[in-house]
Parts: structure tokens; sequence; C-alpha cells
């Protein structure tokens, strides 16, 4: 059976977002179509979160190598700042650091056949094309969201950097995979002299032995019953203060709220694993919607899945920034079959 190196900052057990289920059923399913994964990620005392039951989803034939990688925001700032030498490209540069060194003899002791790294996080991008040079092995570059975008990131510096990561995929990758159609179309043009049978789209869905397994949640865990509870409408997973601003929900809550068309008690908005808890809180107290509003935390995969199921209406947040991205809850969602 041949062997892919993936490489993901995103991995069980970290906490609080979606990506990992990519890498993780590559994990899965690969051995399916005859090759074996072996995963290149980061130690947990890289993840602000971690839910450790959430390495039992990882196949227990799958061998992952974990090795360090400081969060420079978080394990080298003094009083809020940090070395910029120790964020470039992202705040986790630290972990190709340690890759580096490592790259050429891993590949050859686990005797690789390709490399395959996942952005987020740039500085995945940045071990992949490493490797790629100092083996000479075929590299596929996989984009879950664009780069180099109009108005990210903001920082010149650390745009140039991400600039950088993307020429050096341009210049190294057999293949580039994309997951939405006007992303693959973006980078075709970004990279024009590229020739054309190197892009692919690859989209994201759902896994089916996931919702079989899964039970809905009774009542959306409300102890009422159907006809006295309120309206549950879940948002499942991280709300991006810039990305997918919650404001504007927020303010038409609080209009519904003082017109008197919605009362305490006729709808909730549960916003579970938000990561930005204090911006929502914040929110819901200007438009004075708290009675509206749950703020609720994470939860292991299995259960999200199962009060999706158990939810009256799924909310999804979408700004004109991010044209090019399609939130991957979005598909889990839509098997839920729940209203959106």
């Amino acid at each position: 059976m041949r062997k892919a190196l993936l490489i993901a900052y995103h991995f069980p057990p970290f906490a609080q977002s979606s990506g990992i289920q990519r890498t993780l059923r590559f994990a899965q399913y690969l051995p399916e179509f005859g090759w074996e994964p072996v995963v290149l990620t980061v130690k947990p005392s890289a993840y602000p979160h971690i839910n450790s039951a959430s390495e039992s989803l990882i196949p227990p034939d799958c061998r992952v190598i974990r090795l360090p990688c400081l969060d420079a925001a978080r394990h080298t700032a003094w009083r809020g700042r940090y070395p910029r030498a120790f964020a470039l490209p992202d705040r986790w540069a630290s972990w190709a650091w340690f890759a580096r060194w490592r790259a050429a003899r891993l590949c050859r002791e686990e005797e690789i056949d390709v490399l395959w790294s996942t952005y987020p996080i740039a500085t995945a991008h940045a071990i992949g094309a490493t490797m790629a040079r100092r083996t000479g092995l075929p590299w596929i570059a996989d984009f879950r969201d664009p780069m180099v975008q109009p108005d990210y990131p903001a920082d010149p510096r650390q745009r140039a950097a991400f600039a950088g990561v993307e020429a050096s995929v341009a210049a190294n990758a057999s293949g580039l995979v994309f997951t939405t159609p006007s992303a693959l179309d973006t980078y075709r043009r970004r990279f024009a002299d590229l020739p054309a049978e190197r892009f692919h789209l690859l989209e994201n869905g759902f896994d089916e032995s996931t919702f079989a397994g899964a039970k809905s949640l009774p009542e959306n865990g409300s102890d009422g019953t159907a006809e006295s509870r309120p309206l549950v409408i879940l948002h499942s997973g991280i709300v991006y203060p810039y990305e997918r601003d919650p404001a504007q929900l927020f303010k038409a809550l609080g209009e519904l709220k003082r017109d008197g068309r919605v009362r305490p008690g006729d709808v909730l908005f549960r916003f579970r694993a938000a990561a930005h808890e204090g911006l929502l809180r914040s929110l819901a107290a200007d438009e004075d919607v708290e009675d509206l509003v749950e703020i609720a935390p994470s939860i292991p995969y299995p259960e999200a899945i199962a009060e999706m199921l158990s939810a009256d209406g799924l909310l999804v947040l979408q700004a004109n920034n991010c044209n090019e991205q399609i939130p991957a809850k979005l598909y889990e969602y839509l098997r839920a079959g729940k209203p959106i």
C-alpha cells in the first residue's frame, strides 16, 4: 500500500474548529483507495482548546506524528506583544522549524510516496513546500480557504509572507486542490502560467456514518414539551467577528423585540462553541436580547451533529468578503434537513 503524509495543524484533539474533519476523513477513508495515511501535526499544547474525547475519532491504525509548536500569541507574548519573527507566516511558524530538520528523514523512514498539506494554516503549506524541495516527492496543496484575499491578511508583513507561501505552492506543488469553484477560478487566474491540469476541485461534505450514529437530543435539550419550549435556532461552530460579523443579526433581533414581534420564550438563538463568546454577550446586551440568546460551550462532534438534527432551524453567517468560501458546517446543515 502506498503512503501519504498528511500535514495538518487542525487535527484531534483540537476543539472549536470544523477544520479537523477534512484531514480526519482523509485519514479514515484513504486506505479504501490503496493509500496508508501518516499524519504530521502538532502537539496538543499548541491548541488553545482541546477535546481529548475527539482523539477516539482517529483511526486506530493511523500513525500520527506530533511535533512541538509554539503559538506566538500564547507562548511568547509579553504584555500582549510578541516578536513578529515568531509569527510569520502565522503564529504557528515554529512548527516549521521543528519539521524542517525531520523532513527528509521522516519521509525516508516512513517510505512516503506523496505529500499533502492543508491550509489554514499557512505554516502547513510552508512545511509542504520545504519537504517537496528536499525530497522531490509529489506534493498536493489543499486550500480549504483562499490565502491572499483583497482584504486579508491586513498586516502588510503577514500579507507578504502569505504571498511568499503561495509562490512556493505554485513553484513546487504537483496539484492545487480547492473546496469551491470560485476559489478554484481565482487561483487559476492568479497562477495563469500553470497548466490547467494542476488545479482540482474537491468540495467539502458530510460523513453519513456520523449522522447514522447520531441520535437527536430530546426536545432540543429543554425540559419543556414541543408546544411550550421556544423555537431553537442553532449556530454550530465558530463565529468570526470580521469575516461573518453577527452584529446585524443582533440588531434585527433587538428591533423585533422592541416592536413586540418576538418575546422571550418564543425563540432561542443558540450559539454552540462560538469561540468569541464575549463579543456575542456584548452584542446581546447592547440590543437587550440576552433572553433570546444562549451561549453554549463546545461538545463532542457526534453530539454536535445530534444537536443539529434536533434543532428547529440552523443558522449560517456569511459576508461578501467570504464569497469564495462555503462554511463546512453548511454541508452538515443540508444533511440535517432542517430549515437554514
